[in-house]
């Protein structure tokens, strides 16, 4: 789904940027790609995935802290407590404006 994604995005910037259409055609894209990621199916779709990646990663981050222990390096430790924190403060509303609902 990724690959899909990527090259679909691809596709469609090197269409506006390769275009001789012009601005017309531009701010038709804009207007359709605007629509699309206002869509509540899109949007809910969206923030399924956001949970989903943040309990993957969460599992993750269980597995590999008792495999690795104390082993990791206190720089790398630091730093993934950091982001551990900062996720668990903000847990309204993540970077991207989706909630954790």
């Amino acid at each position: 789904m990724r690959y899909k994604l990527t090259f679909v995005s691809g596709l469609a910037l090197g269409y506006v940027l390769g275009t001789r259409a012009g601005r017309e055609r531009y701010e038709q894209l804009k207007k359709s790609a605007r629509q699309v990621a206002q869509n509540p199916a899109v949007r809910n779709t969206a923030e399924s995935a956001a949970l989903q990646g943040r309990q993957f990663a969460g599992k993750a981050y269980h597995v590999v802290s008792e495999r690795v222990g104390d082993k990791m390096p206190d720089s790398v430790a630091q730093r993934v407590r950091s982001l551990r924190e900062r996720g668990q403060s903000s847990a309204t509303a993540d970077d991207w404006g989706t909630s954790n609902t």
